[in-house]
């Protein structure tokens, strides 16, 4: 274009110059797109060099592309200039629209700055519009603003020309053909960019829903194929814990089919005891040991651990259960606290708790003081405390403290001394076996542990249900009988001595062993040695009463 000057321009000229930006809009990448617009300074506007500097992330301006010297492109390609230096040049100079010229008069200021820069050889000026090598002529982009302006937007780069072929300053045409391409420049760079952004965001996005099917996959997987019950249920709502999906392993456990445990909630399928549980445990992070029912009427203890899903960011939430077989352990569990509280020749309880049933029933409240409260109560309510039908629970439900306490315990009571007076209460048999060392020594310790385990058989027979037979230790047991007066305590000692004398098969032999009956009572501000104590004491009472010759059957 350097023959062109207006209002001749010819029609070569604008082909190549609308050929150039035609170039530029149709590149496939930002990196072509740069190198288009660098490229058609140099073939369609007619200068050697041109350069690109784009402002970068950091707000510095970077040699995106360069055109017209490969040796100039290689030094500075790539590098960066600050962008207070940048602003430093563009508001000097002569402004030619938006043009930013600095002439060699005066951009030798610049030679130190740190935007990057070439330098070329050349005589000086002849005459006053000749280009001189040191002059600096720079186009601004802007992307384009609301209204489409060319300088109304925020700038993303620079266009550096330099040596013009025909050596002289571009004229009028000159500088509007360079102000028209630095816009439409911008605008292909910006569409570029935003394609450029456009195709990241689709990998970006094919990528994450890759990675969202693979983890769906690895989730179904993780589910169908766990070796423990998992199951989706409903969170929230009228439906829930309804059961939406079970893995094969929850089936399996219980038995069902798929299509049957959708017909389910969970509160349907736990034991009656354990619903309370569930409840308290159905929300994220809840975890529980109860029994859910099997297809066939039985039971099988699980532990149930729960967490929350969601199905998109603000979708519906919901309880994804995993649910692992404890039904070994917890069979084990009942067998150690079995064995560490009962006996493990006889099975029946032992002395620890013996001891633990006892204190259980007895209060500190001592039972001279049970006759006061009455008396108070008499008192301030004009009538006498109600008892039940034993004669020995008081209803405090309406009185005030202290009374109001004890409103909740049945107090254990004796009957008096020496008469049934028809007093009810806990009645405490102590047995000690007659006759048991002997067998022992003459037969051996199989034969002994034989008698006491026919003894236990014998003794746990009877006694009603709820009552309590346990073994000491040795040869002594103990009986726990509540609601007895004094005849029907020594009533069942009689019953329970008949049983005992006969005959017993022990290591092919027949033996028989007496047994000695102690009956104590408890009753309330009695601690629970201080009630066995007692009921020993009368054993060997009783047993010191009778002649030695009929303290066993034979």
């Amino acid at each position: 274009m350097e023959t062109d000057s207006e209002p001749y321009v010819r029609l070569a000229s604008l082909r190549q110059l609308h050929q150039a930006m035609a170039d530029m809009n149709k590149a496939r990448s930002l990196a072509d797109t740069l190198q288009a617009v660098a490229d058609g300074v140099v073939r369609a506007l007619g200068y050697e060099l041109a350069c690109v500097n784009l402002v970068g992330p950091d707000g510095d301006l970077v040699v995106a592309a360069f055109a017209g010297n490969q040796a100039a492109e290689a030094l500075i390609t790539g590098r960066s200039g600050s962008r207070a230096s940048w602003d430093r040049r563009l508001n000097m100079g002569e402004q030619w629209g938006d043009l930013i010229f600095i002439p060699h008069t005066e951009g030798w200021v610049l030679d130190d700055d740190d935007v990057p820069q070439w330098y070329t050889d050349g005589p000086a000026p002849r005459f006053e519009d000749e280009w001189h090598p040191s002059d600096r002529l720079f186009a601004p982009m802007y992307a384009p603003g609301p209204q489409g302006g060319g300088s109304s937007g925020e700038l993303i780069g620079v266009l550096s020309v330099d040596r013009p072929r025909n050596g002289r300053r571009p004229g009028a045409w000159g500088r509007e053909a360079l102000q028209m391409y630095a816009f439409q420049a911008a605008i292909a760079i910006s569409n570029a960019r935003l394609r450029s952004n456009m195709q990241r965001a689709l990998v970006r996005l094919e990528r994450d829903q890759q990675a969202l099917r693979a983890s769906e996959e690895s989730f179904r997987q993780a589910f169908e194929y766990a070796p423990s019950g998992m199951a989706i249920a409903e969170m929230g709502g009228d439906q829930h814990g309804r059961i939406l999906r079970t893995n094969d392993a929850l089936c399996r456990l219980l038995g069902r089919r798929a299509s049957a445990m959708r017909r389910y909630a969970f509160s349907d399928l736990v034991h009656p005891e354990d619903i309370g549980t569930l409840l308290r445990t159905s929300a994220e992070g809840g975890r529980a040991e109860l029994r859910l029912g099997r297809r066939d009427g039985t039971y099988v203890w699980v532990s149930l651990r729960n967490s929350v899903v969601a199905d998109a960011a603000d979708g519906p939430r919901f309880l994804l259960t995993h649910v692992e077989d404890i039904e070994e352990r917890k069979r084990r569990e009942l067998q150690l606290a079995h064995r560490a509280s009962h006996d493990s020749l006889t099975g029946l309880p032992n002395s620890a708790e013996l001891r633990s049933r006892l204190a259980a029933r007895l209060c500190q409240r001592p039972q001279s003081s049970h006759a006061a409260v009455a008396d108070a109560m008499d008192a301030a309510y004009g009538h006498s405390a109600v008892f039940d039908s034993g004669g020995h629970t008081f209803d405090f439900s309406a009185a005030p403290e202290p009374y109001g306490a004890f409103d909740h315990h049945v107090h254990a009571v004796a009957p008096a001394d020496g008469r049934d007076d028809g007093t009810k209460g806990l009645a405490v048999l102590f047995c000690d076996l007659d006759g048991f060392k002997s067998i022992n020594d003459r037969f051996g310790h199989n034969a002994g542990d034989a008698v006491l385990i026919e003894v236990a058989r014998r003794l746990s027979g009877g006694v009603r249900d709820g009552d309590t037979v346990a073994r000491l230790g040795g040869d002594e047991f103990v009986i726990l009988a509540n609601g007895l007066g004094r005849a029907d305590a020594e009533d069942l000692a009689v019953r329970l001595r008949n049983e005992i004398i006969q005959p017993i098969r022990a290591e092919g032999r027949a033996v028989r062993v007496g047994a000695s009956f102690g009956i104590g009572w408890a009753h309330c501000g009695m601690t629970a040695d201080e009630v066995l104590k007692s009921a020993d004491e009368r054993m060997y009472v009783e047993k010191r009463s009778r002649p030695k010759q009929h303290r066993r059957a034979g």
